[in-house]
């Protein structure tokens, strides 16, 4: 299942799939509220929905679809898989073909809301009384670009750490709660024939995660006023202490397991992740485990979330009916709800989150214990290149051996500060 990662921004497209939405009646731009629909008596006025969910996936969204389409009779949903949706939007603005709403990446608001993409929603929020309390806060402050909102916060994830439950039995230890166990049930939990690493203790391989484990060192990403970064700290040397330690006992090698899913292989026995892959490892037959909340570091417990929201794109056709399928599917906990049974994501409103479809489940009761303190990634201009352009590859070469701690930590401080400065 697809993540909510950062993406970069395209500036040409190979190809463009265009959909055309026949409009009965569409709406001239603004909204309406929880009125009924404007058509002419014709049927339904129809109401495209863009994602770049695909696959599998498709028939999730089209069953919530069928659900809305059903509830009421003015409106009527058709999903329609785009890829690279954030992409494919501007250059569908550009030939005037947009769609009525789209799944969102909510980390690219900040990105594509300045570029004139997406409707501020702010009115018909007033209009209908929206609570926005309902909402994890830090999601919908994704969805919030100076002072307008452009969306609302559909669906949550965290990293948490998922335990080979059979590994941690025989090994006679328990999920680990702090940094300090996490190292003791790795070594434990490792395994090797002779110099060749059999099943490693704990996956160490993506530095993306560096950011959950700075906040749990008492880090920052960027200093207050988000103008510099602030990784280069006693925090994130700590961090890369940790990792350097985990290295040096053996628990991980790099390119263990590449090309292949260790943790369901059980050659990895524990790794953070995410909700997604949850509906894969329950299908891998004798695979036992469990989820618990990432362990602790020195300053307490951190965590990151991402995920989705709905927008409406400028000049959609018909602005009314997406924002009553957006408003029918966030606002209405027991629609979050049943999309979370049919997709198993865990929805961005707190009362449908705990709801006891996941609060009674123990794997995913331990993502929703985490949503209490995940914060988001900061949604300044320019921090997705730092990530990706600077960060993530000077952690990859301290990874290798190639640079120090204090090398990489430096490294990736000067070049992400002349990338925030450039895009100011």
């Amino acid at each position: 299942m697809r993540r909510s990662t950062t993406t970069g921004v395209a500036l040409a497209l190979a190809s463009l799939l265009t959909v055309t939405a026949c409009s009965s009646g569409g709406g001239d731009g603004g909204g309406t509220g929880s009125g009924g629909g404007t058509g002419s008596g014709d049927g339904p006025e129809p109401v495209v929905f863009w994602g770049s969910w695909s696959g599998d996936q498709v028939a999730q969204l089209e069953e919530q679809a069928a659900a809305f389409n059903a509830s009421q009779d003015d409106y009527e949903v058709e999903y329609v898989s785009q890829g690279l949706v954030e992409e494919k939007l501007l250059t569908a603005l550009a030939g005037g073909a947009v769609p009525d709403v789209v799944l969102w990446d909510r980390y690219q608001t900040s990105l594509y809301a300045p570029k004139g993409a997406l409707a501020p929603i702010d009115d018909m929020v007033a209009a209908d009384d929206v609570d926005l309390e309902a909402f994890y806060a830090p999601a919908l402050g994704e969805m919030e670009v100076e002072g307008a909102l452009y969306g609302l916060p559909l669906l949550v994830d965290n990293r948490s750490l998922l335990v080979n439950q059979t590994a941690l039995d025989e090994a006679g230890v328990t999920a680990p709660t702090t940094w300090d166990e996490l190292k003791a049930a790795a070594v434990a939990l490792t395994q090797r024939d002779g110099g060749t690493l059999e099943r490693a203790g704990f996956d160490l391989s993506d530095p993306g995660l560096f950011n959950m484990f700075l906040t749990q060192a008492g880090g920052s990403l960027l200093n207050d006023d988000e103008t510099e970064t602030a990784f280069n700290s006693p925090e994130g040397l700590e961090v890369l202490a940790l990792w350097q330690d985990l290295m040096d006992e053996g628990v991980y090698e790099l390119g263990f397991g590449d090309g292949t899913d260790p943790f369901a292989e059980s050659t990895v026995a524990m790794k953070l992740d995410g909700p997604w892959a949850l509906a894969t490892l329950d299908q891998v037959d004798g695979l036992e485990y469990s989820v618990v909340q990432p362990p602790s570091g020195p300053a307490g417990p951190g965590a990151y979330m991402g995920g989705f929201g709905l927008v409406i794109p400028e000049g959609a056709k018909n602005p009314e009916g997406a924002w009553e399928f957006m408003r029918w599917w966030t606002t209405q906990p027991e629609n979050g709800v049943a999309f979370g049974e049919i997709s198993g994501w865990i929805p961005a409103n707190v009362e449908a989150a705990n709801d006891p479809f996941f609060t009674e489940d123990p794997r995913y009761a331990a993502f929703i214990e985490t949503m209490d303190y995940a914060q988001v990634r900061p949604s300044v201009e320019g921090f997705s290149d730092v990530e990706g352009k600077a960060l993530v590859p000077a952690l990859e070469q301290f990874m290798a051996g190639e640079l120090s701690a204090e090398q990489a930590l430096r490294q990736a401080q000067e070049q992400g500060d002349a990338l925030l400065a450039a895009a100011r």
